[in-house]
């Protein structure tokens, strides 16, 4: 444990956090939405700091990133807890379930020597929401840039404007889980703000951090033909038509059990993006189709992809092999 940051005392002294839009407002012994950020002794502490559910070495394909380092291997690491409640969670067993504190921790310099002796190209923040493990994520990035490595983040985005720029400033590429384009989507499933994903996300690119998307694809919830164009059109307008987006099929979990999205849904939410966006991929589906990366202007693979096993094969000097138009894809330091 150790105190968090990111929060104030009210007139009426409580705390109130300040590292998401929900700032909760707690008294002592309550602990947040998130379950890991709570009031000991009179000060808001991070509960969970150093606390790791799980560890391991992935493919960066796995995160989805798909446009930065590709091939390369990364160790991954997750925490408890999330600043959200989807009712689709597909690792609700540590985002949304009581967490024990105390268990299986580990520090910074710890975690930094263990990506160092995997031969890791750095470190990535996933599993569960690293924006609620603020302080552990922040000091574990610090060193890991010290020691020459890059970090990932896989997040929801739902972040205040202060805390997320100072993560910003720590992490190298980011794959940004955008739920719908409906806040009604969000009150009813999520229970979380839209415009402060948006923004964050914008954010990140606005300070050339490498970004990429994610949307689930959920049957008969956010899969409409409108929902679909408008998520497209929005990367389009606000990040660029060059931003990766990753289509992934829902699977029942936690408190849904709508049916699995199939492949042909997917595929069409696919086709419809592709007709705003340069990069469109497709996960959770055995397809041929949205996996390869392929150059925009003459349609040569750059890279190509069977599951996780990747192979650079068109991409020289950063270009297109065959047209030389830049590859939009950082391939190394």
């Amino acid at each position: 444990m150790g105190k968090a940051e990111y929060w104030h005392e009210t007139d009426g002294g409580r705390a109130q956090c300040d590292l998401c839009p929900h700032h909760c407002v707690m008294s002592g012994g309550e602990v947040g939405l998130c379950r890991v950020r709570g009031v000991k002794g009179g000060v808001l502490d991070a509960l969970c700091y150093g606390m790791v559910s799980s560890a391991q070495m992935d493919p960066i394909e796995k995160k989805p990133l798909y446009h930065f380092r590709p091939g390369s291997r990364i160790l991954s690491i997750g925490g408890w807890g999330c600043n959200l409640s989807c009712e689709f969670c597909q690792n609700w067993s540590i985002s949304q379930k009581v967490v024990v504190v105390g268990s299986n921790a580990h520090t910074p310099a710890g975690v930094v020597k263990e990506a160092r002796e995997s031969e890791s190209v750095g470190i990535a923040f996933t599993y569960n929401e690293p924006i609620v493990g603020f302080e552990f994520v922040r000091d574990c990035a610090v060193l890991a840039h010290e020691a020459g490595m890059v970090n990932v983040m896989v997040t929801n985005g739902h972040v205040a404007p202060e805390p997320g720029a100072e993560l910003l400033g720590v992490v190298d590429a980011l794959n940004i889980d955008v739920k719908s384009m409906d806040q009604q989507f969000y009150d009813k499933y999520c229970g979380g703000q839209l415009a402060a994903v948006l923004s964050f996300a914008k954010m990140a690119v606005g300070l050339g951090r490498h970004v990429e998307i994610t949307n689930l694809v959920i049957p008969g919830l956010n899969d409409g033909q409108e929902q679909i164009e408008s998520l497209a059109r929005w990367i389009v307008d606000n990040l660029s038509d060059s931003i990766p987006l990753h289509l992934s099929a829902y699977r029942p979990e936690h408190r849904m059990n709508i049916e699995a999205t199939s492949a042909e849904l997917l595929m069409g939410a696919y086709e419809t993006c592709k007709q705003f966006l340069q990069y469109v991929y497709v996960g959770n589906v055995f397809t041929d189709q949205g996996q390869n990366t392929c150059c925009p202007s003459c349609g040569a693979t750059l890279v190509a992809r069977h599951g996780y096993a990747t192979e650079t094969v068109g991409i020289k000097g950063r270009r297109c092999a065959k047209c030389g138009r830049n590859a939009d894809m950082v391939i190394g330091a």
